[in-house]
């Protein structure tokens, strides 16, 4: 695929993601997104943010030994020289330019506010109703979370990856669902720890971007 092409898919894939990044940040503002955002702000306290750290090495351990395995590298972004998940907006497109910050850094401005948002939707999707499912379907669902990242390019092995944080947010479901007994509870629960999780991830991507511009 010659360079041009490259770049022109490139930049339509990062148009595509402001728009969807725009269009979460508008529901975040309407009178529903707010109670949602709300609720799981609200929601946050210490036993979602220690597990973080430990969560997020052992998906970094293991996608870094899976993408060595030939063809779990794969990924439709990293194919368009994109760099990590396409939503952080860093691509070889934009390298050596003022691009190469400002897409990301106004990315990360438009997803923070709705990160809840997204994972609501992601648990809602995975997780809600798991109390009924028998242990075969959870462990499908846990799978189908990792690989589905797979869609909006990650690499295989990444994706596969993921899969340890959805088993740890199906937990987090149910052990919430034993406690409350109400989904919308349990979903609220795992929502929380996933927000935290996708949080921490964009606080370092975002170091990451502010010390390479500013060294």
């Amino acid at each position: 695929m010659s360079n041009s092409l490259t770049n022109v898919l490139t930049f339509a894939v990062l148009g595509f993601m402001g728009v969807r990044l725009v269009t979460g940040l508008r529901r975040s503002r309407s009178t529903e997104g707010r109670s949602i955002v709300a609720a799981v702000v609200h929601n946050i306290g210490w036993r979602h943010v220690w597990p973080v750290p430990l969560l997020l090495t052992a998906v970094i351990a293991v996608a870094t030994a899976l993408v060595q395995v030939p063809g779990l590298s794969w990924g439709w972004w990293s194919m368009l020289r994109g760099i990590g998940n396409p939503v952080f907006g860093d691509s070889d497109a934009t390298a050596g330019t003022v691009l190469e910050w400002i897409i990301p850094l106004t990315f990360m401005a438009l997803l923070l506010p709705a990160l809840p948002l997204f994972a609501y939707a992601e648990e809602r999707m995975f997780r809600t109703g798991a109390q009924r499912w028998a242990r075969g379907r959870r462990t499908l669902k846990v799978l189908q979370f990792g690989m589905i990242h797979v869609i909006i390019g990650i690499p295989i092995g990444a994706a596969l990856a993921l899969s340890i944080g959805g088993a740890y947010f199906m937990w987090v479901y149910l052990r919430a669902f034993r406690v409350h007994q109400s989904e919308h509870a349990a979903t609220i629960e795992s929502t929380t720890a996933h927000t935290v999780y996708n949080g921490l991830l964009v606080i370092l991507v975002l170091l990451a971007i502010t010390l390479d511009a500013v060294l």
